[in-house]
């Protein structure tokens, strides 16, 4: 299993549990990004692992490598001295260290790609740890944004508003029917003020009908005149 896959699996099966149990999501997002930052120290701690391996392997082929060409020294030396069969079993402990030597080689190559991979690995998680933190900020804000908006669309459209609404209408009617009751009381009365504009309003009546009157009598007299003549 990959790093990747491995990391994926611990953080939904985390995730997976704060929403059952319905968390905040400031814990999720902290929780994300301390997952990543154990994962990336996991890494690196294999990676060293692995580096170690590598230095290890390739220490062993290079004494192999010595030995192979010391059995080969040794097997030149026993043939300048006509000792065949001590050449020959040099010669054999010569090819059992070079069959030692491929087997690490070929192990040496796998833990290189192994390495290779960590590393990219590791500078992937390294970016996307990175990525998270500068975001952190960002998805909480977004969250608490949301949170408020949601408590404020739950309280509009809640029945607390509409009772709150009618008692407002309550009270304006309230209120209108004292303005009512006001009115009604100072119906018929008439203050200081009221009393001399109704004289003067008389008065330009009554001077009115006097013109009147005056404007008939000279019409009738003329009509009498006409008459006459």
């Amino acid at each position: 299993m990959g790093i990747f896959s491995r990391f994926s699996d611990i953080v939904n099966s985390n995730i997976n549990a704060l929403l059952d149990k319905a968390e905040d999501p400031e814990k999720m997002v902290r929780l994300i990004i301390q997952e990543m930052e154990d994962t990336l120290v996991e890494v690196r701690s294999t990676s060293a692992k692995t580096l170690a391996n590598k230095k290890e392997i390739a220490s062993q082929i290079n004494k192999l490598e010595l030995q192979s060409s010391d059995w080969e020294a040794k097997a030149e030396l026993a043939l300048s001295k006509d000792r065949e069969d001590l050449a020959r079993a040099a010669l054999v402990e010569k090819k059992k260290a070079q069959d030692h030597a491929e087997i690490l080689k070929r192990e040496l190559g796998l833990v290189e790609d192994q390495i290779a991979k960590l590393q990219s690995e590791v500078a992937q998680l390294q970016e996307k740890l990175a990525d998270a933190k500068a975001r952190q900020k960002t998805i909480l804000l977004r969250q608490k944004t949301a949170s408020s908006r949601l408590e404020v669309k739950r309280s509009l459209d809640s029945s607390k508003v509409d009772d709150a609404m009618n008692r407002f209408e309550q009270y304006e009617r309230k209120i209108d029917d004292l303005e009512s009751q006001i009115e009604a009381y100072d119906l018929g009365k008439h203050s200081l003020a009221d009393e001399f504009a109704a004289l003067e309003a008389g008065d330009k009546v009554d001077d009115e009908l006097a013109a009147l009157k005056s404007k008939l009598k000279g019409k009738e007299s003329k009509s009498s005149k006409a008459g006459k003549q």
